[in-house]
Formats: structure tokens, C-alpha cells, sequence
């Protein structure tokens, strides 16, 4: 059976199931049903990270192109924001080859359509275009696709245009450059901006950077880099640059839904859109309307749609691994920031390091003055999606669900949207859900204190694991 699946983002798998004929058939499918039918040219723009694999896929990708009667254009190693952005300038479809997080072993395919990330339903029209004679990959065919590296440096010039050129200036700054496509980009963008950069821990093999579920290594890489180094910050980004992860100057990371925050502050959004996984700090911080989603970016893009159908004057949305989606345009020292609805790392490592900077603190002493609490999470592996959702569907009563919870304390308010996020006495929550991208049950955990959140997500995973062998 393929791994290949749509997940919260994008279609992912291992490359023995993925390269060739496979990433051709969903290209494929991709222009038959989608492409096709968005109002545009004939055109698709193709960009990849700096996975072995991803120069492959990205041929195969564009033989799809042509033999549909595309015009291809390789953009080549770029940051997926910047592809976007490329598609949206004009007026095309975008495929990227990447699979973003998850080891080497692995890689994906994300759409767009010509206005940004395609929706549940376009993954649904994908899957069923998927198939057909035609789409079998021809490896011997002349690789057609034109090159054009000019998209890298109109996405540079996004954020070199409209910030303040010192704004940074007085911040001393590691960027761990790893095997991020956006490695070289973050150190000139940064000393642009008047900050001084350090590069650091550049790698030719691919590193897996999770900017959520930290692993242990990575936590020691950048605790030991930045207070070794005596930075105000270490910044990074996941493999194709639309997740960053920001630490500290005592080299602990910034959660991703709190960079969203101090991003949203300093850009002075009205609105906030963000998936259940958030914290739940984000009631009490001063914004017009917090409204949360299912978890993954297409339902954070149709959140903002409503949110605007609904009257936001600005609105933006986030999600707990930190990729931020500028829906509207902002206006910045007279100058305009233009929306750009997918998921974006440079985004708020700039502004996060530039409200560090204009409010005089330490990164540290400015997310503490947010009173954001702690949060945790991990997963229990191989999960069967059926033992997960019956599990989930019984948290969903509320008989069980009382019971089940006993030990810990008592269930105040239930969100079902998607998994069953329990709000819990003494201001604490518990969240199961079943992961998108794998056989996985998932639990979240907010506290007062990390050793608080950590005791929740450990007990959730083991009180779970029994009452699915019960």
C-alpha cells in the first residue's frame, strides 16, 4: 500500500513511493483538475528544498507540465512562501516539491492555484483526476521546464522594501542554517536589516528541523549555540522555509502560536484566525476577534475568508507550529506589505526580532510579559486511525469523558472541531486528536507551568493507550 496522503498540508509519502511515475500522476491530476479550471494561463511555476530527492520529483513534475500543455518554469531551491508568491505575481499554478519537516527518506507535493493554497475540496477533485494511461512518466523525455531564479529575489525584496532598513540594529543574531532552503536568504535579509549575523551550523545532509514537536537534538544544538555564542537569538526555519523557529537569548524556543502573536501585535491586525491547538492566551490579548479552526493551513485560509466576508478591517492567521498567513494588506511605516494567504517563516522572524528591538527587552522578558502559560505535546505511534477516532468519539460523551478525566480534575467546556479539546478546572487543557499525516493519536497540553503541561501530556498518552487496549 503507497504512503502517499494528504495531510494538513500538502501530499506526502516516502520517495520510493513518490518519485517517478507517482509524482507525475499527481502533477498530473493536479493540472487536470485544478489547474485547469482556476482562470489562468497556461503556465506552472515549480520550486523544491534541498532534499536529494526533490531535484527528481521536480523533473517529473515538469513532464507533467508539458505533456499537459503547460509551460513549466523551474524556480528552483527556493522558500515555498516565495513560490507562492511567484504564482500569485502571475497569475499561474505552483507546485513544490517538499516534505517540509519529516525526514529525508520522505518528501511531498504542495499545490497552489493562482490565489494561494488549494483547498480540501481541490485535494478531493485531485484524487479523483488521479489515474489514466496518459499519466505515466516518461524519465528519457527532455526536461522542459525554463529556468527563472529571479522569484527568490522579488521574495527577498517583499520584506527589504517595506521594513525600516535599522530596524534590527543592536541585535546580535544566530542563524542556524542547517538544510533550510531559506539559509542564505535569512543571513542577508537579517544584516540588511542592521542586526549582526552569525551563520551558523550549515549542513550538506538533510537535518529534519520539526518546529513543533522539538526533537531532543535539536533542542541541544540550539541551546548550546546560543548561549556559547551570547546571541540575543537564534533564528531557523523547517526544510521549505513556511515554519520558523525562533529561541531566546537563554536559548529556549518561542512557541509558534506566541510568534504569531507578537507578529500579529506588531503589525497591528485586527483579526486573528488560528486552529485549536493555539493557546488559549491569544483570548486575552487585545485583539477584536479570535476565531479557531481544525488544524492545517486550508482551514486557517478559509477561517480568514469568513473572517473578512464577516467585516475584519485586517486579519491574519497562525498556527502552533508558527507558520503565519498574512490575509490582508498591511501597512508598515507608509509603506504596504501585501497579503499573502500561505503559510510564512520570514514573516514573523522579522517581526518578532523587530518588537524585541522596539520594546527595549530581551526576547525572554517580552514573551513573559505575555502571561501566555506553558504548553506540551506529544503522540502515541502506531495508532490505527480506528482505535484513535473511537477513542476520540467517546471523549465526545460526556459521561466518559467526566470519568475519563477524574484523576486530573474536571471538564469545564469541549471544542469537537477537530479531535476533543477540553478545557479543564484551574485553567488548564487537555486536546486528543488523530494526526493528519500518520497513524498517530496526538495530545496537547496547557498549563501554568512546562512541568505542569508535561505531567498532562503524559498521563493523556498513557490513560489513552489503556482505554483503547480496554
Amino acid at each position: 500500500m503507497s504512503s502517499l496522503k494528504f495531510g494538513t498540508s500538502g501530499l506526502r509519502g516516502l520517495v520510493t513511493d513518490l518519485e517517478g511515475g507517482p509524482s507525475y500522476a499527481y502533477a498530473s491530476a493536479f493540472l487536470r483538475s485544478v489547474a485547469a479550471t482556476s482562470g489562468t494561463g497556461r503556465t506552472v511555476v515549480i520550486g523544491r528544498d534541498l532534499r536529494d530527492s526533490s531535484p527528481r520529483i521536480a523533473r517529473s513534475v515538469a513532464r507533467a507540465a508539458a505533456a499537459a500543455g503547460f509551460d513549466p518554469i523551474d524556480c528552483g531551491a527556493l522558500p515555498t512562501p516565495a513560490l507562492a508568491l511567484e504564482g500569485m505575481r502571475r497569475g499561474a499554478c505552483a507546485v513544490m516539491v517538499t516534505g517540509s519537516h519529516i525526514p529525508e527518506d520522505r518528501n511531498g507535493l504542495k499545490f497552489y492555484r493562482p490565489d494561494g493554497e488549494i483547498t480540501k475540496d481541490d485535494e478531493t477533485a485531485i484524487l479523483a483526476a488521479l489515474g489514466g494511461s496518459d499519466q505515466v512518466d516518461d524519465a528519457s523525455a527532455t526536461d522542459a521546464a525554463a529556468p527563472d531564479t529571479g522569484a527568490l529575489d522579488r521574495y527577498r525584496r517583499r520584506y527589504s522594501d517595506v521594513f525600516p532598513p535599522a530596524m534590527l540594529s543592536g541585535l546580535k543574531v544566530a542563524v542556524y542554517q542547517q538544510s533550510s532552503v531559506a539559509r542564505d536568504l535569512l543571513v542577508d535579509l537579517l544584516a540588511g536589516f542592521g542586526a549582526q549575523v552569525v551563520p551558523i551550523g550549515r549542513s550538506d545532509v538533510f537535518v529534519p528541523i520539526d518546529t513543533e514537536a522539538h526533537r531532543p537534538e535539536d533542542v541541544a544544538t540550539i541551546r548550546g549555540a546560543v548561549t556559547s555564542g551570547g546571541f540575543d537569538a537564534l533564528v531557523t526555519t523547517d526544510g521549505d522555509a513556511d515554519r520558523p523557529l525562533v529561541a531566546d537569548g537563554t536559548g529556549r524556543i518561542v512557541r509558534g502560536d506566541i510568534l504569531g502573536l507578537i507578529t500579529a501585535r506588531y503589525l497591528g491586525i485586527d483579526t486573528v484566525v488560528v486552529p485549536v491547538t493555539a493557546g488559549s492566551a491569544l483570548a486575552q490579548a487585545g485583539f477584536r476577534r479570535v476565531l479557531r479552526t481544525r488544524v492545517g493551513s486550508p482551514f486557517v485560509i478559509a477561517g480568514m475568508a469568513q473572517a473578512q466576508r464577516e467585516g475584519a478591517r485586517s486579519v491574519v492567521g497562525f498556527e502552533a507550529n508558527g507558520g503565519f498567513l498574512l490575509g490582508s494588506d498591511v501597512a508598515i511605516g507608509g509603506r504596504t506589505l501585501a497579503a499573502l494567504p500561505t503559510r510564512d517563516a520570514v514573516l514573523p522572524i522579522l517581526a518578532t526580532l523587530a518588537a524585541t528591538r522596539a520594546a527595549g527587552l530581551p526576547l525572554a522578558d517580552l514573551v513573559a510579559s505575555l502571561n501566555a502559560g506553558e504548553t506540551a505535546s506529544d503522540r502515541l505511534p502506531n495508532t490505527p486511525a480506528e482505535h484513535s477516532g473511537a477513542l476520540l468519539g467517546r471523549l465526545g460523551q460526556e459521561a466518559f469523558r467526566r470519568e475519563f478525566l477524574r484523576p486530573i480534575g474536571t471538564p469545564l467546556a469541549v471544542d469537537a472541531q477537530d479531535g476533543v479539546r477540553i478545557e479543564l478546572d484551574g485553567g488548564r487543557t487537555i486536546h486528543f486528536r488523530a494526526s493528519g499525516n500518520a497513524p498517530e493519536l496526538r495530545c496537547y497540553a496547557e498549563a501554568g507551568s512546562a512541568a505542569e503541561a508535561q505531567d498532562l501530556v503524559r498521563w493523556g498518552l498513557a490513560a489513552a493507550a489503556a482505554a483503547m487496549q480496554a
